[in-house]
């Protein structure tokens, strides 16, 4: 159940085109996360061209893989996405944060073809695939069900319940991604809540545990594929990655977590993606 749209391009043309993307919409809307839409790029690639079952033209097949994006804030991450894989047109991009738009600033999965769950409020995500992972192992289908956390959400007491929880029930269909940038709204994690050895901190709850560099797309596919063959429980792959990433004035900060992306520095961000001003 694989789309085609967009194979015949690279994964490099392809994460380069998502990062002008989400940078136009924020543009254009006038406000959106510019930081953790674009450290998330290449985990939303490896699972929308590699590892999930998904269908554009039956966006709510009940067979299909999962993805719960639970820090909605990037949002415009996820759009990017769902439109180049051929879930909505790309000219609807422009369209992000408007009125009456089927875009909104976190998904909602009462507009977005292709987004499965309502995000935004930060640490609810991995509760609510746990329940879509139980439900596919009552139901017995098959499916794989896939939630991206940000690493400042981990702050959020729900997630170590959730973890408890999937570990009880053996979900072993549930694969969690952390977009592990270590920065967050207001600061880096290690000086707001320190996270310590979250590997271990995982692992310790029944978790089989895996990391890798969130900004190489093979390696995170190989990830995943390592913790779909794993039948004794849930999964997580720690993704190192970058707030930010492919702007170098906006990454390693918390500086444009949610910093209003004017003209200039629109300028700015898209030469530094392409070598050419827009």
């Amino acid at each position: 159940m694989r789309s085609t749209v967009a194979e015949s391009i690279d994964n490099d043309e392809y994460a380069l085109e998502i990062r002008k993307s989400i940078l136009s919409m924020i543009h254009d809307a006038g406000s959106g996360h510019c930081g953790g839409s674009l450290s998330v790029c290449e985990i939303l690639i490896a699972l929308y061209r590699y590892s999930m079952k998904h269908d554009p033209r039956n966006p709510d097949d009940p067979r299909r893989d999962r993805c719960i994006l639970s820090k909605g804030h990037a949002a415009p991450a996820l759009y990017a996405i769902l439109a180049k894989e051929g879930f909505f047109p790309e000219s609807e991009l422009s369209s992000l944060r408007k009125f009456g738009s089927r875009l909104q600033g976190h998904p909602d999965m009462t507009k977005t073809p292709g987004v499965d769950v309502s995000s935004g409020s930060l640490g609810m995500g991995l509760s609510f695939a746990l329940g879509v992972a139980l439900a596919g192992m009552l139901d017995e289908l098959e499916y794989s069900t896939y939630v991206i956390t940000g690493c400042g959400e981990l702050d959020e007491g729900q997630n170590w319940e959730a973890l408890m929880a999937a570990a009880k029930y053996r979900a072993s269909r549930l694969i969690l991604l952390v977009d592990y940038n270590k920065v967050q709204l207001d600061g880096r994690n290690d000086e707001v809540m320190p996270l310590g050895d979250l590997p271990g901190k995982i692992r310790s709850f029944g978790w089989n545990v895996l990391e890798c560099d969130g900004h190489d797309i093979d390696a995170i596919v190989g990830r995943i594929s390592a913790a779909k063959s794993f039948a004794a429980g849930p999964s997580a792959i720690i993704c190192h990655t970058i707030k930010g990433k492919g702007v170098p004035f906006m990454e390693d900060t918390f500086d444009w977590h949610g910093k209003t992306l004017g003209d200039e520095d629109y300028r700015r961000a898209m030469t530094a993606l392409s070598g050419s001003a827009r």
